[in-house]
C-alpha cells in the first residue's frame, strides 16, 4: 500500500514560515572589542587594528529597514536669532590652576566635558586632585573625585602629601556608572573628576570595561548628565603605545575639550597640550613642574632650558622654540668627537635625528673649515624639552660649527631659522613673538631669516640688534663677529 504525502508547493507556506522564522531569530555577528570593527566571521586577530583575541560575538536582532520616511515634529525649543541668545552659561570658571586655565581658555565651562589623556605615572591624578581642591576652595560648589583605579585611602594619602584636604572635596571609589550617578545626586558637585573612564562600566551594555562599546556608552551618558545638570566634568583617559587616546575615535568627538599630558619620567617638566577645544584656542600649552609635594604651575619655564656659564663655552647656541602659542627660549648643545674609522655615531636627545643629519651634510658641503663626515656628533637640548620644528636648524648648525671649530658663541645671541639643502636660511613663523621673549630674558643679538627683521616687518625689540642672514656661511660670520665684540 502506497501512502501519498502532500508536498507543499515551492515558495509556499513552509518556505514563508522558514523566512519569517529566520527574520525573527537572532543571527550571530562579530565585533572587535578594541576598535569596533565588524568582520563577517570570527577571526583570531582583528584585521583592522591587529589585536589578538579581541573579536567577540554579538547579537543582531534582525535586518534593518533602509529608506524609512522620517516625519517632521515640533522641536523642543524653537530657533531664535543669534543676537537674542545669552552667552552667560558658556562663561568659563577659573580652576585656580593658572597654567591649566591658560590651556582651557580661562577655566572650566559648566556642563563642559574635558578628556585628559597621558601615559601612566605622568601625573594626571596628581594634577586633577589639585584642580579639585582649588575648585572646592574657590568656586563655591563641591567637587567630586571618583577613582576607578585606586581606593579612597590611597587618594587620601596623596591629598595629604599635597596639602589638598578641603571639606567640599569629596572622594569615592566606584567602577559602576549607576553608582557614579548616585554620588552625583547625593553630592551635587560643580566639578566631577572621573579617573579613569576606561574603568567604568554600565549594565545592559555588551563588552568588557574599557572596551569600545562600554567606553562609548559610559562617555555618552556622562556627557548627557553634564549638559543637563551643568557639571564641569574631567575624564581621565588611557593612551595606546603610540601615544594616542585609547578607545574609539568617537570618544574625542563626544567631549568638548581634549588635552594631552606629556612629560619625561627623567625630567620634572610636564606639558599639558591642547588638541581640541570648543571654548578657546586648540594650540595652547601649559607648563608644570613635578616635585615631592605635588605639581605646580610654571608661568616662566624658559629658565629650565638654559644653562648659565661663567665663561662662553664652545658647542652651545640658543634658539626660541614655539610650543603652541608659547615661545620658549631653549639651549642647543653639540659635542664633536674624535675622528673614527667606519661609520661615526650620530646621537641626539630632544632633537630630530633626521634634521640633524641634514644640517651636518649642509655644513660639510657649504663651509670650508668643517670636516664632519668621519667625526662623532652628539646633540641635545637642555631641561628635557623636545624641539623638532625646523626653526631650530640654524641654532643646531651654529652649535655644531662652534663645537667643531672650538669657538664659543656669544651667550647673549639667539639664532632662529630653517636651513635648506643649499645652505640658505628660510623664514619661519611667529618671529616677532620669539624675539620678544628672547629680549625679555636679556638677549642682545638675534640672527633671523631674510624678511623677518625690524627693517622688513616694521616691528622688533628696541633693546635687541636683529640681523638678517641669508645662508649658513653668513650666519657663522655674524655669530663670530658678535662673539668678538
Amino acid at each position: 500500500m502506497t501512502t501519498s504525502r502532500s508536498t507543499p508547493p515551492r515558495g509556499g507556506t513552509a518556505g514563508a514560515s522558514r523566512g519569517r522564522s529566520a527574520a525573527r531569530d537572532p543571527r550571530p555577528a562579530y565585533q572587535c572589542d578594541a576598535c569596533g570593527h565588524q568582520p563577517p566571521k570570527w577571526v583570531g586577530r582583528c584585521p583592522e587594528c591587529g589585536e589578538w583575541g579581541a573579536v567577540v560575538e554579538s547579537t543582531v536582532t534582525g535586518p534593518t529597514v533602509a529608506g524609512r520616511v522620517v516625519s517632521s515634529r515640533l522641536p523642543s525649543e524653537p530657533a531664535r536669532p543669534i543676537a537674542t541668545i545669552s552667552a552667560a552659561p558658556a562663561r568659563a570658571v577659573p580652576t585656580g590652576v593658572s597654567e591649566l586655565d591658560r590651556v582651557l581658555g580661562g577655566g572650566l565651562v559648566p556642563g563642559a566635558v574635558v578628556l585628559l589623556a597621558g601615559e601612566p605615572g605622568v601625573g594626571k591624578s596628581t594634577l586633577l586632585l589639585d584642580v579639585a581642591q582649588q575648585w572646592a576652595a574657590g568656586a563655591g560648589s563641591p567637587s567630586l573625585v571618583v577613582s576607578g583605579e585606586e581606593s579612597v585611602s590611597q587618594v587620601r594619602l596623596r591629598a595629604e602629601r599635597m596639602g589638598t584636604l578641603h571639606d567640599k572635596l569629596y572622594l569615592a571609589a566606584e567602577s559602576d556608572l549607576g553608582s557614579v550617578l548616585g554620588h552625583l545626586d547625593a553630592v551635587k558637585p560643580g566639578l566631577l573628576v572621573l579617573d579613569s573612564v576606561q574603568t567604568i562600566s554600565t549594565t545592559g551594555t555588551e563588552g568588557v570595561p574599557g572596551g569600545v562599546t562600554q567606553v562609548r556608552a559610559v562617555t555618552a551618558a556622562l556627557v548627557s548628565v553634564a549638559k543637563e545638570r551643568g557639571i564641569a566634568t574631567v575624564l581621565v583617559g588611557h593612551v595606546t603605545k603610540d601615544g594616542q587616546v585609547a578607545g574609539p575615535r568617537v570618544l574625542e568627538h563626544l567631549v568638548d575639550v581634549v588635552l594631552h599630558f606629556e612629560g619625561d619620567k627623567h625630567s620634572s617638566l610636564r606639558l599639558v597640550r591642547g588638541v581640541k577645544n570648543r571654548f578657546g584656542a586648540a594650540d595652547e600649552v601649559g607648563c608644570f613642574e613635578m616635585h615631592e609635594g605635588g605639581i605646580s604651575s610654571l608661568a616662566d619655564p624658559s629658565g629650565l632650558f638654559l644653562t648659565r656659564y661663567a665663561e662662553p663655552v664652545p658647542g652651545t647656541c640658543v634658539t626660541v622654540a614655539m610650543e603652541g602659542r608659547r615661545a620658549l627660549v631653549t639651549e642647543v648643545q653639540a659635542l664633536i668627537g674624535a675622528t673614527v674609522a667606519g661609520s661615526p655615531r650620530r646621537t641626539v636627545s630632544g632633537l630630530d635625528s633626521a634634521r640633524l643629519a641634514m644640517v651636518l651634510a649642509v655644513l660639510q658641503r657649504r663651509t670650508e673649515r668643517l670636516t664632519l663626515h668621519d667625526r662623532e656628533v652628539f646633540a641635545a637640548t637642555v631641561g628635557g624639552i623636545r624641539v623638532v620644528e625646523p626653526a631650530a636648524d640654524l641654532a643646531v648648525a651654529l652649535a655644531v660649527a662652534s663645537g667643531g671649530l672650538n669657538l664659543a658663541i656669544a651667550p647673549h645671541l639667539v639664532a632662529i631659522g630653517e636651513v635648506g639643502l643649499t645652505g640658505e636660511v628660510r623664514r619661519v613663523g611667529a618671529v616677532p613673538r620669539r624675539l620678544a621673549e628672547a629680549a625679555r630674558l636679556g638677549f642682545k643679538v638675534a640672527l633671523v631669516p631674510p624678511g623677518c627683521g625690524p627693517a622688513s616687518t616694521g616691528a622688533g625689540p628696541e633693546q635687541m640688534r636683529v640681523t638678517e642672514v641669508t645662508d649658513v656661511r653668513s650666519a657663522l660670520h655674524h655669530a663670530a663677529r658678535a662673539s668678538a665684540e
